[in-house]
């Protein structure tokens, strides 16, 4: 291997990584393969590689939303059948 080879994808991955985690795209909720690549400038099949590479899932939100109706603990004991 020549030296300085692994800089580049080194920023590279960097720099994916970090718009994967740390940003949404306009217009949209989550990344996908084909946002990516035309965001970062990296072929679909890379993006592709690198999410399956590190185990991001963009598509899939780390947040509980809880429901503002007030009547929402009757129902889910309706529902549920909990005490």
């Amino acid at each position: 291997m020549r030296p300085g080879a692994r800089d580049p994808r080194r920023r590279t991955d960097r720099g994916l990584l970090n718009k994967v985690l740390k940003s949404k795209p306009k217009g949209a909720t989550h990344w996908t393969v084909r946002s990516l690549a035309d965001e970062t400038g990296i072929t679909k099949s890379s993006v592709h590689r690198y999410i399956s590479l590190f185990g991001l899932q963009p598509h899939r939100t780390q947040s509980f939303k809880l429901s503002t109706d007030a009547f929402f603990v009757e129902k889910v004991r309706d529902i549920v059948g909990c005490i």
